[in-house]
């Protein structure tokens, strides 16, 4: 007797890594992070305002020039940075930007004489310490975030499939066995791909070309049972087909623009999807017939949210989804930032 395996997952790993240093969110936090505890500082060691203005200025003097190069070398290392494992990635940094203090007092030390500043070994101590801080923050944040990214795998799992979608599939299938047995077999295969994407770990990202194939697979089986009413426009001849996104980013969106713009008319309409790059983003736009009021529209928001959830946890404020309605036509625009392996 076979025993049908378990589609039981066990909980993958935290993934572990340095922040993405190219990314929007990081510099403001960092830049805001910094100032408030050089300000502090400059508290600490003045007993009035007037002395607390001069202490900030002398502060200033080091940790403004540091900060802007610690900045920019980073955003230049990323990528081989990323390559490290997280030890080592960090071991990096904090030698890149004791490297980068050093220089930095040198220079304060020729412009200005030793007299208005402390040792440079006090210079490597702060400098150690706020980087240590840095990324420790960044760390737990990252750690903070993966349950919000493990529960946005189940919420998109269990929103996007929704019943309706599994029992037409299935019914098509049926009526496909007699007649065309081949094409029955396809549909089956193409059901098997969807819903092994939907039950797979989606904190790693996968290239768009992977999202696309997908969405084509999905399409396919919504046009068995909706025929000619569903006709699909894709302008993807300009698409980066390397650009890394989250998985199950596109395909809900297809399956709104299906569920609230194609099933409500008796007519159909069109589905379209343009893919272009422009400037190291990549801009995504998809866009489906409007029908005003009806129950159909209930619940779209929620997966909305969800989606813009998924692309702010993993690109931060580097990634935009707004909707609007245009023309009788309901459209959803994505940006986000053009990256590869």
């Amino acid at each position: 007797m076979k025993i049908m395996a378990s589609i039981k997952q066990n909980p993958s790993p935290i993934l572990v890594s340095l922040p993405d240093f190219r990314n929007l969110g990081f510099t403001l936090r960092t830049l805001v992070m910094v100032n408030l505890l050089g300000m502090a500082a400059a508290i600490l060691r003045s007993d009035s305002l007037a002395g607390t203005w001069q202490q900030l200025l002398l502060i200033s003097a080091t940790l403004q020039p540091v900060l802007l190069a610690s900045l920019l070398a980073l955003y230049a290392f990323n990528q081989p940075l990323a390559k490290l494992d997280y030890r080592a990635g960090v071991a990096a940094v904090l030698v890149l930007e004791l490297l980068i203090a050093t220089a930095a007092w040198e220079f304060n030390i020729l412009l200005f004489g030793d007299e208005n500043f402390s040792s440079l070994y006090r210079c490597w101590l702060l400098t150690g310490l706020t980087s240590s801080v840095l990324l420790a923050y960044f760390n737990l944040r990252s750690r903070a975030l993966s349950p919000a990214l493990v529960e946005a795998r189940l919420q998109a799992l269990q929103a996007r499939i929704r019943p309706h979608f599994l029992f037409n599939s299935i019914n098509a299938v049926l009526s496909l066995i007699r007649d065309d047995p081949k094409r029955a077999e396809t549909v089956l295969e193409d059901m098997a791909d969807l819903f092994r994407v939907l039950m797979a770990d989606n904190r790693r990202l996968v290239p768009l070309e992977s999202e696309v194939a997908l969405c084509r697979q999905y399409l396919d089986l919504e046009k068995l049972r909706l025929g000619e009413r569903l006709h699909v426009i894709w302008n993807i001849d300009e698409m980066p087909a390397d650009a890394l996104i989250p998985p199950l980013v596109l395909q809900p969106l297809l399956e709104n623009a299906v569920y609230h713009g194609i099933e409500p008319s008796g007519e159909g309409g069109d589905v379209v999807i343009d893919i272009t790059l422009k400037r190291d983003q990549v801009h995504v736009l998809l866009s489906n017939p409007y029908h005003q009021g009806g129950t159909h529209h209930a619940g779209n928001r929620m997966a909305l949210d969800n989606i813009r959830e998924r692309l702010a946890l993993h690109f931060d404020y580097d990634a935009r989804l707004h909707s609007t309605v245009v023309d009788h036509r309901y459209q959803v625009s994505i940006t986000l930032p053009y990256r590869t392996s």
